[in-house]
């Protein structure tokens, strides 16, 4: 059946499941969404919000190869080969862990964790690898308890270096993880205080991203931000599971540690330094956020044997990923432009701050009005309404000019604002938009954050839709 990720026995195996027919086609992959199935798939019918099982006509009818469903799913006309195993999220981990199994000794998986910077580390981590060798990453923000196997499946048999990103809100979640995915490198960006909603402390929180080191490799490395002030307690619980630690950052500690840092408004030069030897790159993408993050790149390229010389050019040519930092210029009305800084995808109070940093190093010869457009930080419990009104002095010191704001929550940071800046506040993002788009004229940078449940990229979406938006 030609090149194919997985063969159907092999799979029908890993699944710990039994075969009901044969596919026609070669298995190309693996999908939980009929809406983007390609012919070759797998088609995994999960129970979630909805029950995957209702969908499975509709797969093979999309193209799918086969089918991955409960073992007591009865077969409809028009379906084809079916794997039918007991419970299909323990099937897809099966998959998962064979998939992992099957690389050769000398492939390395980095894992990818942190409150702040996970995607963009990761993207940056894929972008300086596919350099070097085959390299395999989640093709979205996959990191949950369906994701990360999900992305392990996907996995080709060849692979050299593997970039697994692990979330999670709450205790517990990263361990089975990151026992799936046996990485070799663990790397947390930052520790800060998100999804309080589920933890007592932030320094729960920092215990709870420690759980990656559970699944570590025997000989694994530890990647630690050591400007962080959790960084003794996780090195603590890495050296507990006998990693080995790699420290980056700015502090004297770090291993990896910048001797030229030039942050600007259009990205970075950096000279890192590690056991006396030293590199310099270029990071395209701006902000001292994503600066910091690429030091942890760095070591943990290192710590994958990568080629620094062969790798870090990769990061000239990096862009934000899409919500998280993606510069689009909107064209105006009468001719003019806006800057649109999307960091919709989603917030806490330190992506907050950092975001607002990096638009206020854009000058103003270039865009004389700085516009933030705000919505709620979710998953922050009883400290919420502390924690956005906290954002007046980041907003304060970034030179804001007009913020517009939605939800409930950040309500407590408009009402304290500056009478002069304050534009306009509503319930939800929908709400707000014909606000910002009425508000918008040349010459404007147009910064847009908010958690993912606050909505607040409907805003992004609606101004790309009215000004014809094209990358920056």
């Amino acid at each position: 059946m030609g090149d194919a990720l997985w063969q159907w026995d092999d799979l029908v195996r890993a699944a710990a499941g039994a075969a009901d027919g044969t596919p026609d086609d070669s298995i190309t992959g693996f999908s939980l969404d009929t809406r983007s199935i390609r012919r070759g798939e797998v088609f995994v019918a999960l129970k979630d919000v909805r029950d995957g099982h209702e969908f499975v006509g509709a797969a093979f009818a999309a193209g799918a190869a086969a089918a991955l469903v409960s073992i007591d799913y009865v077969r409809k006309p028009g379906d084809g080969a079916l794997v039918r195993v007991g419970d299909t999220l323990k099937g897809l981990e099966n998959i998962a862990r064979a998939a992992r199994a099957r690389l050769s000794a000398d492939a390395r998986v980095i894992a990818v964790t942190g409150s702040v910077g996970k995607t963009g580390t990761s993207a940056m981590l894929r972008a300086c690898l596919e350099r070097v060798g085959a390299t395999h990453a989640p093709e979205k923000s996959f990191n949950n308890h369906w994701g990360v196997p999900l992305t392990l499946a996907r996995m080709p048999a060849d692979t050299r270096f593997a970039v697994i990103e692990i979330g999670m809100n709450h205790a517990g979640e990263i361990t089975p993880l990151s026992k799936l995915a046996r990485p070799n490198v663990a790397l947390i960006t930052t520790v800060e205080p998100v999804h309080l909603a589920q933890f007592a402390s932030i320094e729960a929180i920092a215990d709870a991203k420690a759980e990656i080191f559970l699944g570590l490799e025997r000989g694994g490395t530890a990647v630690l931000n050591r400007d962080n002030p959790h960084f003794e307690r996780l090195a603590g619980k890495a050296k507990s599971a006998r990693a080995q630690v790699v420290a980056f950052g700015r502090q004297a500690g770090a291993d990896v540690r910048p001797s030229r840092w030039d942050i600007g408004a259009e990205g970075s030069d950096i000279v890192v330094t590690r056991g006396g030897s030293s590199c310099a790159y270029r990071l395209a993408a701006p902000g001292a956020h994503l600066a910091m993050n690429s030091l942890g790149v760095v070591a943990a390229l290192q710590s994958a044997g990568a080629d620094l010389e062969v790798a870090l050019p990769a990061l000239a040519i990096f862009e934000a990923p899409q919500g998280r930092g993606a510069r689009v210029t909107l064209a105006l009305p009468g001719g003019g432009t806006a800057l649109l800084i999307d960091e919709s995808y989603n917030a806490n109070p330190a992506s907050m701050r950092a975001a607002l940093a990096t638009m206020a190093t854009l000058p103003r010869t270039l865009y004389s009005r700085r516009i933030a457009i705000l919505g709620d930080m979710l998953e922050l419990g009883g400290a919420a309404e502390e924690l956005h009104r906290d954002l007046k002095g980041p907003i304060v010191d970034a030179g804001v000019d007009l913020v517009l704001a939605s939800g409930t929550q950040m309500r407590h940071l408009f009402d304290a604002l500056p009478t002069g800046i304050r534009g306009h506040w509503e319930a939800d993002a929908d709400a707000l938009t014909t606000s910002v788009l009425d508000a918008v004229r040349p010459g404007d940078v147009i910064m847009i954050k908010g958690s993912n449940g606050a909505r607040s990229w409907r805003i992004a979406e609606a101004l790309k839709k009215r000004f014809a938006a094209s990358a920056a």
